[in-house]
């Protein structure tokens, strides 16, 4: 069978579902089920030598597993005599059997079928009569790696994720991040590394904190394989929704991949991985989701452990923990001496632009300019996720720039890349094509302020020119006769008291000297204003679209009125008409 047909037969085991279960829920018997003839296919070459082998270390009274994993091949076995063929020969009890050879998978396998929630399906086949008439389709379909390949399985599997996805468009985008922006931040991450990459036998880490499907992972193995067939991505990841934990590890256990650096659970409250630092890392966190939930937890590593934990430069507001991802990436990065670390992260505008001076928001930004970590941020069309419509933005950020980006930070505007899509998919209604791929990613190799048509596509700034000072300014408290009222005690003993109704704040640039700054926009209004100096704040925002905007200046007034008196005559002849 080629591609297209084996994942048409196995979506056509849904003709069989309809009726008893929603469309939605298709994907929740076919993933499991395909995964399972796979690893069934895959083992069945030296089934009887982990058999056997399993008899004797188990009559020397020997831990099995080396030994099984060994006889097997892979990085995972069964014990179970039986195998998919054989339980379809006993009819009568296929529930029970089908139980008791996913029981006897190595625990990685499990862990996949318990995610899927794998035995109320089977539960559910059963009580609908089905499960003999489902097992006995996959049963008969032949995915023995001799007959399609680690590389085919992964592109049939690919297809079903998606296909399940189309039908369950409305938490799709919580854990399914469109292929084509994923091929783009593979790019940028990759692009400066492009001659390193291509050397002999090279072994790179990748990290997904928010690993959905899997689909960021699998995009990166596929791009490094094509730069160089020799060299070695080894994956890490972590997701809390347990469906897409087990489509995550069963994709890659298909292709024949490691599946232990695959954990479980909720990357901010309880990091899978703590220690671990990686070559290169990608994510595509939730937008706009509160961390209420996980506040404690959150709160109290940053109290304790301050910089020595992941959130020392702050926190955000409750009601966006995007930048939490953005701060859990930072701590994962290598240290420069050691190679360093670039990473890809997906964010909507708010950590942009979000919170004043002082504020947690402000103060992770300012982190990460004055520590030099951004490369670039490229702002994406609306409507390309498929759960929501609003802008989104591609942060590259890493701690070992090259000489030309440092101490400065690239935009680049890709508002205006995209195609319409044939068929919309819940909010995402646009498509970046493979020439638009190709384009952001030459705007961001270049590196160099670019306008096309007289409008700024590409943008190159100064750290420093994305930071401010917010001064307080004050004004003295006056008396009936209007005089100037002067405190009585304490510091401000014989010192203008300040009226709070007249306070006012001015952001400075960071590259402008207060005190001209403030010669020339406050004294000449108020004569009488000073400086609280204890109340100055640093603060940093990134105004993306105030950077690209171009002044279309109006029409003259001449044609305006032209086009009004045209509209005005015609008024006036269909006015004439019904009076006639």
């Amino acid at each position: 069978m080629t591609d297209p047909n084996l994942s048409s037969f196995l979506w056509s085991v849904a003709d069989l579902l309809r009726g008893d279960f929603k469309q939605s829920e298709y994907g929740k018997v076919i993933l499991p089920f395909t995964v399972l003839r796979r690893l069934d296919c895959v083992l069945a070459p030296t089934k009887a030598a982990v058999l056997a082998e399993l008899a004797a270390r188990t009559k020397a009274k020997v831990n099995p597993e080396p030994f099984l994993l060994r006889k097997a091949g892979q990085h995972f076995y069964n014990t179970s005599p039986l195998d998919l063929k054989k339980l379809v020969g006993d009819q009568d009890h296929i529930g029970e059997n089908l139980r008791a050879y996913l029981q006897a998978f190595s625990p990685t396998v499990r862990d996949i079928f318990e995610h899927f929630d794998f035995h109320t399906q089977i539960d559910r086949l059963q009580k609908a009569n089905l499960l003999y008439l489902v097992a006995e389709k996959f049963a008969n379909v032949d995915l023995h790696p001799d007959r399609v390949s680690n590389a085919q399985m992964g592109l049939v599997f690919a297809e079903l994720i998606r296909k399940f996805a189309e039908l369950s468009n409305e938490t799709a985008g919580e854990h399914f991040t469109p292929r084509e922006v994923i091929r783009l931040m593979v790019n940028l991450l990759f692009v400066e590394d492009d001659d390193a990459l291509a050397k002999p036998g090279v072994v790179r880490s990748l990290y997904d904190p928010t690993a959905g499907t899997g689909g960021m992972l699998s995009v990166a193995g596929e791009h490094l394989a094509g730069l160089n067939p020799d060299a070695r991505l080894v994956m890490y990841g972590q997701e809390l929704n347990p469906e897409s934990y087990a489509i995550c590890k069963a994709d890659m256990l298909i292709k024949g991949q490691d599946i232990q650096n695959i954990v479980f659970g909720n990357t901010l409250s309880a990091d899978g991985l703590p220690g671990n630092r990686f070559d290169y890392m990608l994510s595509n966190p939730p937008f706009g989701v509160e961390w209420k939930k996980i506040e404690r937890e959150i709160r109290k590593e940053a109290e304790e452990k301050g910089f020595d934990g992941r959130f020392g430069p702050g926190l955000p507001r409750v009601s966006d923990g995007s930048l939490l991802f953005l701060m859990h990436l930072l701590s994962k990065m290598r240290p420069a001496k050691d190679g360093g670390s670039r990473f890809g992260i997906v964010l909507n505008g708010s950590p942009l632009f979000t919170g004043g001076a002082g504020s947690g928001e402000s103060e992770i930004r300012r982190y990460v300019l004055e520590n030099d970590l951004v490369e670039a941020i490229i702002g994406l069309p609306v409507d390309m996720f498929y759960n929501t419509g609003i802008s989104t933005y591609v942060w590259i950020v890493s701690n070992r720039k090259p000489k030309a980006r440092q101490g400065k930070l690239q935009l680049i505007d890709a508002s205006g890349f995209w195609q319409k899509m044939r068929k919309s998919l819940g909010s995402k209604r646009k498509e970046l094509s493979p020439e638009h791929i190709d384009d952001i990613t030459r705007l961001f190799g270049e590196f160099r302020e670019v306008k096309r048509d007289g409008v700024p596509i590409s943008r190159i700034f100064k750290n420093e020119e994305f930071g401010y000072r917010t001064i307080t300014v004050e004004r003295p408290e006056r008396d009936a006769k209007g005089k100037v009222v002067l405190g009585t005690k304490g510091k401000g003993k014989g010192k203008p008291v300040p009226d709070a109704n007249l306070r006012d704040t001015e952001n400075v640039p960071l590259r402008e000297d207060v005190a001209t700054y403030f010669a020339r926009e406050v004294l000449p209004h108020a004569a009488d204003a000073w400086i609280d100096e204890e109340k100055t704040k640093v603060g940093y925002e990134i105004p993306f679209n105030r950077h690209f905007y171009v002044f279309k200046p109006p029409r003259p007034l001449a044609e305006i009125d032209k086009e009004l008196k045209v509209v005005t005559d015609r008024i006036l002849k269909m006015i004439g008409g019904l009076s006639g």
